[in-house]
């Protein structure tokens, strides 16, 4: 469904990958969080191939809460398409990102908004406190964001909340969910960060790999090199020019001097 005038204020976009366990409480909590607040909501859950039966319990809860919406895709696809089925389904002018696994509360979406619908802010983005158990991961990607970007915030990767125009910007391409506040901040929206407290997994399991990390360090270099050069591809050819040059001029130097000697 694309988006249209509705009486949505908020999208709340939801990838659920085998969160069977986790659905019921989160919706509940979202229920209560709601509850009598002036800005009018929509959870939209996108089922990203689950195999634990997280479909049957979306359609039990759509039952029991009107708010409550739910798209399917048939295999996982991942995070980043997750969130682009969710925006093309979303009737709201507000997104917000949200995992259904309970480390972050439904009662805390409010505050991500607020500045949004103020006219604040562009973007709000959340930065963990409480325990973390991919910390030290979590301290490497944003230490080499920050040098990479320039975009002053602690935490890239975590729940936000968006004006639409800022989905509407961002590339088709795998995984720039990650970089979409870098993304945001270069297109001149505003981004604003607050502390959201971080909770252990309720149920199930996280789908955080080892093997993700390299995938994404490569990803962020990508992601650097459009944003440098994007403009001036040429600029990146010189460069790569001068570099070999001066790789080829001391290589010819070092043989010179063997020659001689």
């Amino acid at each position: 469904m694309a988006h249209s005038q509705s009486s949505v204020d908020v999208s709340v976009l939801v990838p659920a990958k085998d969160e069977a366990e986790n659905l019921p409480l989160f919706i509940e909590l979202c229920a209560a969080a709601f509850a009598g607040r002036p800005e009018r909501y929509e959870v939209l859950v996108v089922d990203d191939g689950s195999t634990d039966g997280s479909w049957d319990v979306l359609e039990q809860l759509r039952a029991r809460y009107p708010f409550l919406r739910a798209v399917r895709h048939r295999a996982r696809r991942g995070i980043a398409d997750a969130l682009r089925t969710g925006y093309l389904n979303a009737r709201g002018g507000v997104l917000v990102f949200y995992p259904a696994d309970l480390q972050f509360k439904p009662e805390d979406i409010p505050r991500l908004v607020a500045p949004i619908l103020a006219g604040e802010s562009d973007m709000v983005t959340g930065y963990k406190q409480g325990k973390y158990e991919k910390a030290f991961v979590s301290r490497i990607y944003n230490g080499l964001s920050r040098a990479l970007f320039d975009v002053r915030v602690k935490d890239l990767n975590n729940v936000k909340a968006y004006r639409r125009e800022i989905m509407e910007a961002q590339p088709s391409r795998p995984d720039w969910h990650r970089y979409m506040i870098v993304l945001a901040a270069q297109q001149g929206f505003t981004v604003t960060e607050i502390p959201v407290p971080l909770y252990p997994r309720h149920a199930g399991r996280s789908k955080f790999g080892i093997g993700r990390i390299p995938i994404g360090v490569l990803d962020m270099l990508s992601v650097w090199f459009e944003l440098r050069f994007g403009q001036k591809p040429l600029l990146a050819f010189g460069m790569l020019g001068v570099l070999l040059f001066g790789v080829g001029f001391i290589a010819g130097l070092v043989a010179l001097y063997l020659l001689v000697t």
